[in-house]
């Protein structure tokens, strides 16, 4: 007999599956149990700006080994002849990045002329480019004072990490996350095995889409993985991470900056207020070209769930239900907010 958390998860697959071209996959965990439906787990899909989780991490381990920390300065980690901006007496430090407040415009100046009509839009953004678009940038708020969500500042946060510690974000993140809780599928560049297993994506009107390669902005949303490797990650912010690592989870989740009366971000995830009998819950969304993917996690209910997409309809809302389905056939108030959009 199949269990109330297995038949939750495979209708959600199926309602998704049924309404569009290109296969989508979907697994929660609630407790001890899990549950994958769709299409086979060993799927690959691109999960766009999911990969902001990774770098949040990223940075947050690499303060707790003291090798940066969240309030330096990110004129630290850029080359010499790089001036970062500042406004209002204010630098932009990493915590900035993480938490899209350091005033950064969405994308880099000069990006988006040159790629507007491309296939691979972000292809051609080299790390030289997003220096040079560094440099000419005039920041659009205070560093620290308001949420602006930024793809140029997530993606200039990985960049400015690797090169910190001597190697490239792919690398970087298979050695502070991935090898550490097991995700093998989880990462930038596919070998061959690994590019067969990559579902083809698909615009919304069920047209392929080809892949995206991010470059430079890889930190931003490069990454692929599998609904397994997510559910992973999930179960290590529930408190299945080895101890250096859970003190780096503990660490993107306690620092915070208010959104809304609704909502903040931290570094790597948009949180919902738990107050009038709401449960909190932490997410990212992510899309690309051909793809949309939600990871979201209700912590205190040890209640997560991932959805991967290879089409370009968005998945947030049938997820965030599929979690809220879930919180309620356990103990405890049922109501989930709806999604920021972040």
């Amino acid at each position: 007999m199949t269990s109330l958390l297995d038949d939750l998860v495979r209708r959600t697959a199926e309602r998704l599956g049924a309404r569009q071209r290109g296969v989508v996959a979907v697994g929660a965990v609630r407790g001890g149990q899990s549950a994958l439906h769709g299409a086979d787990p060993g799927t690959l899909f691109e999960i766009g700006s999911i990969t902001k989780t990774f770098t949040a991490l990223v940075l947050a381990q690499l303060t707790v080994r003291g090798a940066v920390s969240l309030d330096q300065p990110l004129r630290d980690l850029l080359p010499r002849d790089i001036t970062a901006p500042e406004r209002g007496g204010e630098v932009i430090k990493l915590a900035h990045l993480a938490c899209h407040t350091s005033g950064l415009p969405r994308l880099p100046k000069g990006l988006m002329p040159r790629s507007l009509f491309r296939s691979d839009p972000y292809a051609g953004c080299t790390g030289e480019l997003l220096m040079d678009g560094l440099r000419r940038t005039r920041l659009r708020s205070v560093p620290g004072t308001r949420f602006r969500y930024s793809n140029f500042g997530a993606g200039l946060l990985g960049l400015a990490l690797a090169r910190h510690v001597g190697t490239d974000y792919d690398t970087l993140v298979q050695a502070q996350i991935c090898r550490p809780l097991g995700m093998a599928d989880t990462r930038v560049v596919l070998d061959p095995g690994r590019s067969a297993r990559l579902a083809g994506g698909h615009s919304r009107a069920g047209r392929p889409r080809p892949p995206w390669h991010l470059a430079a902005l890889a930190g931003a949303g490069g990454l692929h993985s599998t609904v397994p490797d997510l559910l992973t990650l999930a179960r290590a912010q529930m408190g299945s991470a080895p101890e250096e690592l859970a003190e780096a989870i503990a660490l993107t989740h306690t620092t915070a900056h208010r959104i809304n009366a609704r909502a903040a971000v931290h570094p790597g995830w948009i949180s919902t207020d738990p107050s009038r009998g709401r449960h909190r819950i932490l997410f990212h969304t992510g899309g690309t070209g051909g793809y949309r993917s939600l990871l979201a996690i209700a912590p205190d209910d040890r209640a997560a769930v991932v959805v991967l997409s290879a089409n370009a309809r968005p998945v947030d809302r049938p997820g965030l239900n599929l979690l809220a389905q879930i919180i309620a056939s356990g103990p405890g108030p049922h109501p989930v907010p709806a999604s920021t959009g972040a």
